[in-house]
């Protein structure tokens, strides 16, 4: 994979290139760009130039001891559309990379965005607390994360990622697929996996959504057990100025894999 310096660091990405417009995929906690495999041959035939990268500390990127923060992710991929001179982009997070998405826009402005779409988003605001009684993860449940992650980190990895592909009481995805997952999820550094449940769980996106102009498609599964859509995507789209909603019936956290054709559908549909 090539690499590129950005924010301090390098970061492994892929870049399809060619003439159509970027799409930038920014993937999920706790695996690597990879976890795009659906989606970029679909969007490849499509048309457009497809880049993807690894999140520091996970993949094949450089892993720090720190800078697990949504401010220090915003800036990593300023320093990624800046290096590639990117224009005219539609960024596209994934679960936690939503969060890159709503920070970046919010922070570095829309000169280089076309438009975006957050893919069983985290934001607005995952933590359940006075201040935000609608959150989908007390801190409670965001410190069990933790510790499980601190004490028995495949073990708890394990059982994340059969949620991951559940939906109600039923994995969607075949065993095959439940293991790629797992082993993505194995370069990550120790730190990095630990200290992304912070960030996911406890960072509000609030503030960032109303600064977003852009066009945003919120696409969600309606049996998501990870990212609940009614604590996280329906709430996106009454916080966004300029944002549409596709539902995908069924659909757990990891549907761009077990759904993967009506996620494509859905976000070929939206670019075009």
């Amino acid at each position: 994979m090539p690499e590129i310096e950005t924010n301090g660091i390098t970061l492994s990405y892929e870049d399809t290139g060619g003439s159509g417009r970027p799409v930038v995929l920014i993937h999920g906690w706790p695996l690597s760009g990879a976890s795009w495999s659906e989606q970029a041959p679909a969007l490849t035939s499509a048309g457009y130039r497809v880049i993807s990268y690894d999140r520091r500390g996970f993949g094949a990127s450089e892993k720090p001891e720190t800078g697990y923060d949504y401010d220090t992710f915003a800036a990593d991929l300023d320093g990624l559309l800046t290096g590639l001179d990117v224009s005219d982009a539609t960024l596209v997070g994934f679960s936690m990379g939503g969060g890159e998405v709503a920070r970046y826009l919010s922070t570095y402005g829309e000169d280089r965005v076309r438009s975006a779409v957050l893919a069983a988003a985290v934001p607005p605001y995952l933590l359940k607390s006075d201040d935000n009684p609608d959150g989908g993860l007390p801190e409670e449940g965001i410190h069990d994360f933790e510790q499980s992650v601190t004490t028995d980190r495949e073990g708890f990895l394990d059982g994340f990622v059969t949620n991951f592909f559940t939906a109600g009481d039923e994995l969607k995805v075949t065993e095959e697929q439940r293991q790629e997952a797992l082993e993505l999820a194995k370069p990550a550094r120790d730190e990095a996996v630990l200290l992304c449940i912070n960030a996911f769980g406890r960072t509000d996106f609030r503030e960032d959504l109303t600064k977003i102009t852009v066009p945003v498609l919120v696409l969600h599964g309606d049996s998501d057990g990870v990212v609940p859509f009614e604590a996280s995507g329906e709430r996106s789209v009454a916080a966004l100025s300029n944002a549409s909603v596709h539902v995908v019936k069924g659909g757990p956290h990891g549907f761009n894999v077990s759904h993967s054709e009506e996620f494509n559908e859905a976000l070929v549909g939206f670019l075009g």
